[in-house]
């Protein structure tokens, strides 16, 4: 399944002020590495048109996405969508620079060792977002097969299978010369965190944001959330969100109930519905896209405050706790 291509090259900057684990910046081999780096990415340019090709082929012919999942290839960075369980995206990343390849929330391991398998590829790392088993039920036969390492918030270690490497808020990892933040985004689970990668324009959020909607408030409430999903809406508005679920024609229901009136929701719901008739991800979403028509982002809305019986006195965390409540009962 092919959700998205992109040909925009974007370049990866090392921060001297980050506090780095993992590989190091190498500075002094980038003017040798320039005219080599330039090549590669325009070969990957040539890959990827054929890919868009085929995505416009499939969809113009109403065929099932069988083609290809590759949805970014921003930097040497290349994200594809594995579809897990019944709902849930495991998310490959691979280095085409290095051959590195990780998974994000792997749900189960089978889905994720036949697309290993199919590309002859080894799996070095494994990053959950949280501990619930729909995002880690993967992570031991990975582990066991690969000797990949797993990687997790510091504070869910004792509850995530198999980690190895503990992060911290704020704490930048290196993923084969990828800058990768840790941001926390507690709220549907006390540990939970969310991965940015920078240099490709991207962000894993998990269970804490999906298009159109936010977690369940399982471990957290509604002023955590609340702040979990401002410090998301704080990346740049061309950010690409991968989160853990395929709930968004659903979750465009819901919103249209709340906020009948919005157009760019109206669209960008018609948008997903043509996208899920043909068996389509909806995923990645944008920054921009959810500002614009997740209402759990617009809580200050006259008409979703009025649609729910949200006073104009109450604030932002708890209109928020009330669309959740009307979410989970809808």
């Amino acid at each position: 399944m092919l959700a998205k291509a992109s040909t925009q090259m974007s370049s990866f900057s090392c921060s001297s002020s980050s506090r780095v684990r993992g590989q190091p910046c190498m500075w002094p081999n980038m003017r040798k590495q320039w005219f080599g780096k330039n090549l590669l990415y325009g070969f990957g340019t040539l890959i990827v048109s054929p890919i868009k090709i085929l995505r416009g082929v499939n969809q113009f012919l109403g065929l099932p996405p069988f083609f290809c999942n590759i949805t970014c290839m921003s930097s040497s960075l290349q994200i594809e969508l594995v579809p897990c369980l019944q709902d849930n995206y495991a998310y490959l990343l691979h280095d085409i620079d290095t051959g590195t390849v990780g998974v994000v929330d792997p749900s189960e391991a089978a889905p994720v060792i036949n697309v290993l398998e199919r590309r002859n590829q080894n799996l070095t790392y494994i990053l959950n977002t949280h501990h619930h088993y729909d995002h880690t039920g993967g992570n031991l036969e990975l582990k066991a097969r690969y000797g990949a390492k797993v990687i997790g918030s510091a504070k869910d270690k004792d509850r995530i299978p198999g980690i190895d490497i503990s992060l911290h808020d704020r704490e930048t990892w290196m993923f084969a010369g990828h800058e990768v933040l840790v941001m926390e985004t507690p709220g549907h689970t006390k540990g939970h965190v969310s991965y940015y990668f920078p240099g490709c324009g991207a962000v894993f959020t998990g269970d804490a944001l999906f298009s159109l909607s936010c977690g369940k408030l399982f471990e957290g409430d509604p002023d955590q959330m609340l702040s979990s999903l401002q410090q998301i809406m704080s990346l740049p508005d061309a950010t690409d969100v991968y989160c853990g679920h395929e709930y968004t024609l659903s979750n465009s229901k819901f919103a249209l109930s709340i906020e009948p009136n919005n157009q760019a929701l109206q669209e960008y719901a018609a948008h997903v519905a043509q996208l899920r008739s043909k068996m389509l991800p909806t995923i990645p979403t944008t920054i921009k896209r959810e500002k614009q028509c997740n209402p759990f982002l617009r809580t200050s809305s006259p008409e979703i405050r009025r649609k729910l019986n949200i006073p104009l006195s109450a604030s932002d965390a708890q209109a928020l706790g009330i669309i959740r409540r009307a979410k989970d009962n809808f």
